[in-house]
Order: structure tokens, then sequence, then C-alpha cells
């Protein structure tokens, strides 16, 4: 019971702050912002802190079978941190913000090549953009992306490393860590898992082109001193390249659950094709 209500105050205080990192760090944040930040840090802790401290399903997935979420948490939490100290180059420069600043620069120009999801990001600026919003969009973009290959790459080997989700901490519980999943709707749970899984890393795999193409035609792009606005472009940039993300881990993880589903029906005697599972 404790170490459930420490683990939910850990895991609140942490969303907080990393939704206050950008105001927190860049400096001349308004007031009005702060206290906007602020609100919504606290509405996320508390939605945070509720769903860990239950025992009952919520909305979090994956709640009690890491490192799932915590991958997640940290892919977040390294996007919203390096775009963060890449826009504090432009307003109050260090050290440590123009060596990251650099360093996305060669990211950014190198991941910016025809069709790539970075070049496409550009698109979401309008025709009036300049080179240094331009540079700007493509460094945030880059990073962003890079972040988000290598945290998905670093999530794949540890399900492959740690056996994720056959030995998930206290076993894999599809009613606690699928909340929206019901397992007795009509169908064949692996047949409807697996479905699941190729729609969502479809998605994640298609949704950094689908939305930079989305809100060009939709808006004739943003314009370009609203999305390069330091907070703005952290925020746009990060669930551009966390939302996709975020879509194949999941895709992945129920790829895993129904493997494990359909061996724990081989030890059991169940193989395909028996009149269990529809052919």
């Amino acid at each position: 019971m404790f170490n459930r209500l420490l683990g939910a105050i850990v895991r609140a205080f942490l969303v907080m702050v990393v939704i206050a990192i950008p105001s927190a760090l860049l400096p001349g944040t308004g007031a009005d912002t702060k206290q906007m930040v602020a609100l919504v840090a606290l509405f996320s802790g508390a939605l945070t802190f509720v769903e860990y401290k239950t025992d009952y399903p919520g909305l979090v997935e994956f709640r009690d079978a890491p490192p799932f979420n915590r991958v997640r948490f940290a892919i977040l939490f390294l996007t919203v941190f390096m775009l963060t100290v890449i826009e504090k180059t432009h307003v109050a420069p260090t050290t440590l913000s123009t060596l990251f600043s650099a360093v996305g620069i060669v990211i950014g120009n190198a991941l910016d090549f025809p069709y790539s999801p970075v070049r496409l990001a550009t698109f979401m600026l309008n025709d009036s953009a300049t080179d240094a919003q331009l540079l700007a969009v493509t460094t945030a973009a880059g990073t962003a992306y890079l972040i988000s290959l290598l945290g998905l790459a670093v999530f794949v080997l540890l399900l492959k490393l740690r056996g994720w989700p056959s030995r998930a901490r206290g076993g894999f519980n599809v009613w606690i860590n699928l909340p929206t999943f019901d397992p007795t709707a009509n169908g064949d749970v692996i047949v409807r898992l697996e479905r699941d899984a190729r729609v969502n890393i479809g998605m994640g795999f298609l949704l950094p082109f689908f939305i930079p193409a989305v809100v060009n035609i939709g808006s004739s792009g943003f314009e370009p001193l609203a999305l390069t606005n330091s907070q703005t472009l952290i925020w746009t940039m990060t669930a551009w390249a966390f939302l996709p993300c975020s879509l194949f881990m999941r895709g992945i993880a129920m790829g895993k659950i129904a493997e494990m589903i359909r061996a724990e029906r081989r030890v059991s005697g169940i193989e395909d094709g028996s009149s269990y599972l529809p052919a």
C-alpha cells in the first residue's frame, strides 16, 4: 500500500516537472503563460496520481507492466528537455545550450532529405518563413524524431531482454493494463490483438507524414512567428514525434501480448486449427 502511494506521488511529480520544463528554463515567459502551465501541470499530476494509486483500471494503458510507460516517459522527457535547451540558445545562450543547438543542427540537416518526415515537417510553415525559422523547425524536428527512434529501439531491446510481457511484475493482467480493450468481445482475442497491433504500427509510421500534409492543406501553413515561438515550437514538435512513437510502441506491445496468449494456449494443449480457434 505504501509503495503504491509513494510510486503514485513520484510519477505525478515527474509528470508535472516535464510540463513545467519549458516555462521554467526559458527566460521571458509571461505570468499568464506560467499560470496556465501550472494549472495544466497540476491537473496532469492529479490525474497521474489517481491512475497509479487505485487498484482498478482507468485511462492509462500498461500501468502495471513496466517498462512500457517508463520508456515512453523517458522519450517525452528527453524530447522536451532537449528542445527547451536548444531554444534557450536564442534568448539566453549558455555553453550547454550552444552545444545542444550545434548537435541539433547537425541532426536536423542529416535527416532533412527529400520526402523525409523532417523535410515534411517544414511544410507546416507558410511561404513567408525566413531561413532562420526554417532552420529552427528543422533542428527541432530532427532532434525530436531521432530521440523517438532511439527510444523505440531501446524499447524493443528491453522487450527482448526482459521477456516482456510474460515476465511483467506480478504477471500480465489484461483488464488492468488494457482498460479500453474488451477481451470478451466477438472474435478471437489473438486475431483482434494482432489486428490492433498492425493498425497502431501503420498509424505510427504514417502520422509523421500525414500531420504536416493536413496542416498545410487545411490551414495553408501556420504563421511562422507562431510556430517558431519557443514554447509553441517545443510542444508542436514534441507531439509530432512522440505520438507516432507511442503508437508504434503500443502496436509492438499488443503484438507481444498476442504471442504470449498463443504460447499459453500451446502449453495448455490448444493448438492453432482446433475448434477453439476460428478457422
